[in-house]
């Protein structure tokens, strides 16, 4: 197989565009720069807007992924304002570069939602830069126990979800008390009718298909598939690897190669965001022998669905490729 990319993505130098971004952080603290309308281009990956609007009592939110900030922003509904820093699907959340919207974004925010776990510290250097007197801030990793070294993609894993739901419907209600009953409201609407058909394709392929052996690509597959029931059999060192943009080793190659060769998992699921040569050598393994593969993607794809759309979008591929490949 091909040796694989050095990389996720290219990476220009971090440190120096977060040296710049907390710059411009510094200067904009002094004139309480609000976070109404970012500039933020899909070419550059800024800070864009994701829901509600500036004005009035609208609490001011800054999320460091779209895909918290889709759920934050159908929370709040109209009484939050929010911006979501990775907002463009070709941008890497793991080194993404801040720019001075993002700055601006953090300094005028009142709720701030990052990952956490290692996955994005830029985001934890430029809350540090401006601490914020009466700003909270909810760290993903944190509150659902997951520690350092540990598996940083919490939105793949449904029951994190709920929990990072609740949380978020408990802050917006602490700072804005006289809401309380909107932001319940907006919860239950949001569980019981937004994520419906999400919650529903969960429970369906983990009464089905628990157990079917499964391989992939990286780790961001890992918690959907223990919150599916699936058997993940691909080595735990070379998904790690791939999400951290080293090369896997041999060992770990011929392990995946023997697996598909001899059918020993049902169907394989990649990030097409993070498609590196060895990557695109497994797929074709598995194409070829006839195993279904499936796709998902690191950040919300197209850019503007929803969470609920574009996680259903991917359950139904998986859903389906377990289909195919058990025949019931």
């Amino acid at each position: 197989m091909p040796t694989a990319a050095p990389s996720r993505f290219p990476r220009p130098s971090t440190r120096t565009a977060l040296v710049a971004a907390v710059a411009a952080l510094t200067a904009v603290t002094a004139t309480a720069c609000s976070t109404s309308s970012p500039s933020g281009s899909k070419a550059s990956g800024g800070a864009s807007d994701s829901s509600g609007h500036g004005s009035g009592k609208a609490i001011q939110v800054v999320a460091a992924e779209n895909f918290w900030g889709s759920i934050a922003a159908q929370l709040g509904g109209d009484h939050v304002h929010v911006t979501s820093i990775i907002a463009n699907p070709d941008a890497d959340p793991h080194d993404y570069e801040p720019t001075a919207a993002d700055a601006r974004a953090v300094a005028g925010a009142q709720y701030a939602i990052v990952n956490g776990v290692g996955y994005d510290t830029w985001a934890d250097k430029l809350l540090a830069a401006n601490p914020g007197s009466g700003r909270a801030e909810l760290k993903v990793g944190d509150l659902v126990g997951v520690k350092p070294g540990g598996n940083p993609h919490r939105w793949y894993a449904p029951a994190d979800v709920h929990k990072v739901i609740d949380k978020i419907t408990e802050d917006f209600k602490k700072a804005d008390p006289a809401d309380a009953a909107y932001f319940d409201q907006r919860k239950k609407d949001f569980e019981a009718k937004d994520l419906a058909a999400y919650d529903k394709l969960i429970s369906d392929i983990k009464g089905r298909y628990q157990g079917t052996p499964i391989g992939a690509s990286e780790s961001i597959v890992t918690p959907l598939a223990e919150g599916l029931g699936l058997k993940m059999l691909t080595p735990e060192t070379f998904l790690g690897a791939m999400s951290e943009g080293t090369d896997p080793t041999a060992k770990d190659k011929a392990v995946i190669d023997d697996q598909i060769k001899n059918k020993q998992i049902k169907i394989y699921v990649y990030n097409s965001q993070n498609s590196t040569p060895d990557v695109q050598a497994q797929v074709k393994e598995a194409k070829d022998a006839g195993i279904p593969v499936a796709t998902v993607t690191e950040t919300l794809a197209p850019a503007d669905a929803t969470f609920q759309q574009w996680q259903t979008s991917q359950l139904q591929g998986i859903e389906q490729a377990l289909a195919k490949a058990t025949g019931r």
